[in-house]
């Protein structure tokens, strides 16, 4: 059993109905399921779904996100006061812009043993604390 994060892509491909990555990231989503891994992801990631829903005024879709990411499936992890430590490391040591640097700082203190992303700026990083980067490609980084 491993811990799995999703970056927020991921999600917004299955809940949004993506037509080139949303199957992929459902098939991903129920084999890590099924092998009984623990998918993880910032509460920012919930923030950051949310927007569209609120930006066109449809509150059935946000109920349906909001739903699913509280369902208890996906365990959220906190922005804590050592998350915007690490936040800082990941900022100082990597190219990567804020709302990325969130992510990896969050699955750092989880202790993740995979980071899952379909974003290529992410998957080019040697990040410290992370041991594995992979995009929906299968490739691992």
């Amino acid at each position: 059993m491993s811990r799995i994060y999703w970056d927020t892509m991921l999600f917004a491909y299955i809940l949004e109905g993506n037509p080139v990555f949303g199957q992929p990231a459902r098939e991903a989503y129920k084999a890590f399921s099924q092998r009984g891994d623990t998918i993880c992801t910032s509460v920012f990631t919930l923030g950051e779904i949310l927007v569209r829903p609120r930006m066109v005024k449809d509150n059935a879709a946000y109920e349906t996100i909001r739903k699913f990411m509280l369902g208890g499936e996906v365990e959220l992890l906190p922005f804590t006061f050592e998350t915007a430590e690490q936040y800082s490391a990941v900022r100082a040591q990597t190219r990567l812009k804020a709302a990325d640097a969130i992510h990896a700082a969050t699955a750092i203190l989880a202790k993740v043993n995979l980071f899952v992303t379909n974003d290529l700026d992410i998957r080019k990083q040697k990040i410290q604390g992370l041991p594995f980067i992979a995009g929906l490609d299968g490739k691992i980084f």
